[in-house]
């Protein structure tokens, strides 16, 4: 692969399009605005994170997990882009220096098509045609198909939401570049070899769509004729990627800290375990010479030099593999390729939030309840797909907004459908609707 190749701000729907301007921003740019501005972004806010939303203390949703990935992502791409510019000078004065504004976009975009409730409502949606009652819609439905729902993933779903055409339309939804909906795609292969981690890139749906972007930038395809589609990773992914997993991992320990699930004197030997004992002292110095007494702010000063620690040594470990990662041969994350301290202290902290956090009362609550109100909110909606000259039927399918193609002649067209319509709710609405069609509340008029 090659840099000049990948770095395209083609927009998907607008090929052959010249747009008017009115100001300098540029192609990249303007993928974040629209991002920004859009609806599905806007409902991140109330989308769990981790912890239970909303409470007295303020810990982080989606909204502002996303913000802080798309910061962080700025940072290690432009980091990048002025390290490789040296090494490579005829990059200079090209799309190139823009990296750092692409992996901001795809930090955006990244989490837009989770489902309400985190990972649970994943599991809950494929969980309903792996254990419940879907199961029986195994032999109406075709091989691709079944393995797309049965690995429902939020990459993938996300990816379908920036480029999804609505009953066929070539233009329409968010139009990114292509340099940017590449960048999202953190596992660029078919959901028939997902394999037992369940993870993959797009729905057959999109399959084509993805096939293209890739032909456009030269990403290395991976697959063998008539074998499901792989390719190699756009290198860029690896940024987003990296700003995702610091951000989540450094954010989560912060927050175990405002819950009280992890001591002051635990999460201080975590966050200061990424430093060297020089290191160490100086930074207990600075927060005396400082005069910070309140914890909370110590830890605060403490994950930000546990991010710029592991942000230098993303961009060090992506220079230092640039050669690997453009020829596809790379393997892993960034963070598995960083220095030994940094690494095995970002270890101890993935330890320490499964065995502290993720297993901890309050998270548990909140993926045990969301797991049954997604569960019951699937069971209903695709009942309805599945049989829509029912009269109770009818009456739910009259929720749905006309974006969605509930009312298409195809059975999987109706069932993606409901899977689009459950996915882009928030945890509230989620709530609200199961609460309604269940007969726990009535609407106030």
């Amino acid at each position: 692969m090659n840099w000049l190749q990948l770095i395209s701000n083609k927009r998907l729907g607008q090929e052959n399009r010249h747009a008017d301007r009115h100001d300098d921003r540029s192609e990249f740019k303007r993928d974040c605005d629209r991002l920004i501005y859009s609806a599905p972004f806007r409902r991140l806010q109330n989308k769990t994170q981790v912890f239970p939303l909303p409470g007295s203390i303020f810990v982080h949703n989606r909204l502002t997990h996303s913000l802080e990935v798309s910061s962080l992502g700025k940072s290690l791409g432009d980091d990048v882009a002025h390290r490789l510019v040296q090494r490579h000078p005829e990059l200079q004065g090209t799309l190139f220096e823009e990296i750092g504004t692409i992996v901001q976009a795809a930090g955006l975009a990244h989490d837009l098509g989770n489902p309400p409730f985190g990972h649970s409502g994943e599991k809950a949606i494929q969980a309903f045609f792996t254990e419940g009652e879907g199961m029986a819609l195994k032999p109406m439905l075709s091989t691709r198909f079944w393995d797309d729902i049965t690995h429902f993933e939020g990459n993938a779903n996300a990816f379908r939401l920036l480029t999804h055409r609505f009953h066929g339309r070539r233009e329409g939804g968010f139009v990114m570049t292509y340099a940017t909906l590449a960048s999202i795609v953190k596992y660029p292969f078919a959901s028939s070899v997902a394999g037992t981690h369940g993870k993959f890139g797009f729905f057959s749906s999109e399959e084509d769509t993805y096939r293209e972007i890739a032909d456009e930038l030269g990403i290395i395809c991976l697959s063998e004729p008539n074998q499901p589609l792989r390719f190699a990773r756009h290198p860029l992914v690896y940024l987003m990627e990296a700003a995702d997993d610091i951000c989540y991992e450094i954010m989560d320990i912060e927050d175990a800290h405002k819950l009280k699930l992890l001591t002051y004197e635990e999460t201080e030997s975590l966050l200061l375990g990424f430093f060297d004992e020089e290191r160490q002292s100086r930074i207990r110095q600075r927060v005396i010479e400082e005069g910070v007494t309140d914890e909370n702010e110590k830890v605060v000063y403490m994950r930000a030099c546990a991010v710029g620690c592991l942000e230098h040594e993303c961009v060090q470990a992506f220079v230092d593999n640039e050669a690997a990662i453009l020829a596809g041969t790379f393997e892993g994350s960034l963070i598995g390729a960083i220095s030994p301290v940094p690494r095995d202290a970002y270890k101890r902290c993935t330890k320490v939030s499964k065995a502290k956090i993720y297993q901890s009362k309050p998270v548990l609550d909140v993926e045990l309840s969301g797991y049954h109100i997604m569960e019951t909110l699937m069971h209903d909606l695709i009942g309805a797909a599945v049989h829509p000259e029912k009269y109770h039927s009818k009456q739910l399918i009259h929720r749905f907004s006309s974006q969605y193609d509930i009312y298409s002649d195809d059975l999987e067209t109706r069932i993606m459908a409901v899977i689009d319509y459950i996915s882009g709710m928030t945890d509230i609405y989620a709530l609200d609707i199961y609460q309604k069609i269940n007969g726990i509340s009535l609407p106030i008029i």
